[in-house]
């Protein structure tokens, strides 16, 4: 898939150009092209100078790469934090970001996935900030990463990780921003959902993360199978190269097994777990039922 922009300086990346008078094309391009505004906003109202030197008082991220990869229940499991989605609304009304950080660290998460997107998703970085705050996990910083201005800002809320999602990235600026990531001491989880994705992403330097998302993020519709589809293609050298995160559509043990099975190490779980009552017992019984 291709994701226009509307910024006139991103067509010198690569990016086709959409007019100001044209629609979106799909959810993920609306929510691309107000980052790009919000991204504008941000640097208008705190130089990105300013943003870097915050980063000197703030403690040494935590190792989310090894966190997943010595796991001792596999897969590993990344409980997410996030309030809703474009598609499914409001999960939680009762949302309380630490409370639920606390509960999924007592019910067994290896990391953590904070929502950091306000307009679409009902979350902020405030949010990461307080949940750094609350708990002891590695923190993802889950976002729609478009500029470097937002990694410096997850890191200075207290990620450990970002998210970087192939689909919405050129090349150069997946290597460019995976850079900043690394340079930072923290792990980029490099997101793919296709085929030619994959086929992007593993020829880009450095990768050890990679994410499947089960979920079209064109249309929402979710795909457990999407896994295994893009898994079974790679060979045993391939696959044994980076460590590998199967996202979305995952609601039993059963599940786990499975998109271990096809090769994953770790499971990203945030829609199954937000919605239940007692999230602890939740997170718990996914991960040993």
């Amino acid at each position: 898939m291709q994701v226009r922009r509307q910024s006139e300086t991103a067509s010198s990346k690569g990016y086709a150009i959409a007019a100001l008078t044209d629609a979106p094309q799909n959810i993920l391009e609306k929510i691309v092209w107000h980052k790009e505004q919000e991204v504008a906003d941000m640097y208008a109202a705190e130089p990105i100078e300013l943003i870097k030197a915050k980063l000197d008082s703030i403690s040494p991220s935590r190792d989310f790469y090894s966190k997943l990869q010595n796991a001792q229940i596999k897969p590993a499991l990344i409980a997410e934090v996030k309030r809703a989605s474009p598609s499914k609304g409001i999960f939680r009304k009762d949302f309380d970001p630490v409370a639920i950080a606390q509960a999924y660290e007592r019910g067994g998460a290896s990391c953590l996935s904070v929502l950091t997107d306000r307009e679409f998703f009902q979350g902020g970085f405030e949010n990461l900030q307080l949940v750094r705050q609350a708990v002891d996990l590695p923190l993802l910083c889950k976002e729609f990463i478009i500029d470097p201005y937002q990694i410096y800002l997850g890191r200075s809320h207290g990620a450990d990780a970002v998210l970087l999602i192939a689909a919405i990235l050129t090349d150069a600026e997946l290597t460019s921003l995976q850079a900043i990531i690394h340079q930072l001491g923290m792990t980029a989880l490099v997101e793919v959902h296709t085929q030619s994705e994959l086929d992007r992403v593993l020829q880009i330097p450095d990768v050890r993360l990679i994410g499947i998302n089960n979920r079209n993020l064109e249309n929402f519709v979710v795909e457990l199978e999407q896994t295994k589809i893009l898994m079974d293609r790679l060979d045993p050298a391939t696959r044994d190269k980076y460590l590998w995160v199967s996202e979305s559509g995952i609601y039993s043990r059963q599940d786990l097994d499975f998109v271990q099975s096809c090769g994953a190490i770790a499971v990203l779980v945030g829609e199954s777990l937000i919605k239940q009552e007692n999230i602890e017992d939740a997170a718990k019984n996914l991960l040993v039922n």
